[in-house]
């Protein structure tokens, strides 16, 4: 306890001083964790309703985020880590801002974003009660190789938990985790409907399809089924044909159908978690109140315009990106950085089309890799209309010539970070992390 005590309060110095010099949010967890590489399970182990790590490639942010929201209109106390840092480290981060020196968090559950190889990484101090398992695209090789062994390590973690797993069934990569979970631990299923089943590919890149040797299982009592409207409305099946009813219509402050689908993957688990409690009308409300998460589609007002902010990582995610936020004609800004928490192998570029650009073109690319963007877009044939690798720069080149007319800026994960801070402190927008948290 001592050990403990004495992490979290090095751990709130580091992250005082991180906040104060604008820091990153895994560094005070990092000197926690070095002072007591027991702290996660001393801080989550007693937590009496389970913890829940929400993971695979791409949603886990939005999900979380949307479960968080569910379980709170359910009256339950929730601990999470709200800034999208999905490391162990950035758990231990946002402890550091809930606990006092006895390191015990005040809430009934976990709900915890966690990418593939740290959700394992969390087991080794923790055991989940429960796991949402997303979905599997290549992301960041130079980290995890290829999709089979992102595969894995998602079974790895379904088998490692102790009570419940919710596991898209649409994804054979990671349907097939089923296979792997124990015996007595419930599993369920979340998916979409038939009626939209042929829109999955503009979700998916090519190798990550539906193989010949996978079969999708027939809709169950316990699948939870997303059946869209338009593309923000929709009402989530539960059971097949909603046969146990349905929530909704919904209609979410996110566009797309990614955003659909990470609604409905949090729906299933808050069901499994709730049980006889789940409510769908209190479902139905918390999900519409949901606010799009730090740079995944936020919007700012910029002196009087809306200034869009789209996260891009991966080809199905920068895919999707293009095609729920890149058809509407305005100044576009691509700023890609390499950084480790980017992925250093930036090739992934070359398996996405930019083909819908051409018409309006890119004002400016920027980052790290701004001329290799640059590069990128000519093979497509889209206009570049200037390289400004220096991100401060191009967004002050980005904003002053659009005419007060709405812009969007696609970039990675280190250079939203950048971007956001500098906005931050023009527009006077909450700090990184503070609106997940309100």
């Amino acid at each position: 306890m001592l050990r403990t005590s004495a992490a979290i309060a090095a751990g709130k110095l580091a992250r005082a001083v991180a906040r104060r010099r604008g820091g990153g949010s895994a560094m005070p967890g990092l000197v926690a964790e070095r002072i007591d590489p027991k702290i996660l399970g001393h801080a989550l182990g007693g937590l009496p309703d389970g913890i829940v790590v929400v993971s695979g490639t791409n949603g886990k942010t939005t999900t979380t985020r949307m479960l968080v929201a569910l379980l709170r209109a359910h009256g339950h106390s929730v601990f999470t880590n709200p800034t999208g840092s999905n490391f162990t480290r950035g758990v231990i981060s946002a402890l550091l801002g809930e606990v006092g020196l006895r390191g015990r968090p005040v809430a009934d559950m976990a709900v915890l974003e966690l990418d593939e190889a740290h959700a394992l990484k969390f087991a080794d101090a923790v055991t989940p009660t429960h796991a949402l398992l997303l979905n599997v695209a290549r992301d960041q090789l130079d980290r995890f190789a290829e999709i089979d062994h992102t595969a894995k390590l998602l079974a790895q973690l379904a088998s490692r938990t102790s009570t419940g797993v919710v596991i898209n069934r649409d994804d054979s990569f990671v349907a097939r985790s089923a296979d792997g979970v124990k015996t007595g631990v419930r599993v369920d299923y979340f998916g979409v409907d038939a009626s939209i089943a042929h829109r999955l590919p503009e979700l998916m890149e090519q190798d990550t399809r539906l193989d010949d040797d996978y079969v999708v299982p027939p809709a169950g009592a316990g699948d939870v089924l997303l059946k869209p409207r338009d593309e923000r409305a929709f009402v989530i099946l539960l059971g097949a044909d909603g046969v146990g009813g349905s929530v909704g219509p919904v209609e979410l402050k996110q566009r797309g159908l990614a955003a659909m689908i990470n609604a409905t993957a949090a729906t299933a688990m808050a069901r499994q978690l709730l049980g006889g409690s789940f409510d769908p009308v209190r479902a139905a409300s918390a999900l519409a109140s949901v606010t799009a998460p730090f740079g995944r589609g936020e919007v700012i007002d910029a002196d009087g315009a809306p200034l869009e902010l789209v996260l891009v990582k991966n080809p199905a995610g920068f895919t999707v990106a293009l095609s729920t936020y890149g058809s509407t004609p305005v100044r576009t800004m691509i700023a890609i950085n390499d950084n480790y928490a980017d992925g250093r192998d930036v090739s992934w570029l070359y398996d996405v089309s930019f083909e819908s650009l051409r018409t309006i073109g890119v004002a400016l690319t920027s980052g790290v890799r701004a001329y290799d963007m640059a590069l990128r877009l000519q093979y497509d044939e889209v206009a570049v209309d200037a390289v400004e690798p220096d991100l401060a720069a191009a967004l002050d080149r980005f904003l002053a010539a659009r005419d007060g007319q709405p812009a969007r800026i696609f970039c990675t994960y280190t250079a939203m970070m950048t971007l956001r801070r500098i906005l931050a402190e023009r527009y006077d927008l909450p700090a990184f992390g503070e609106e997940a948290t309100s």
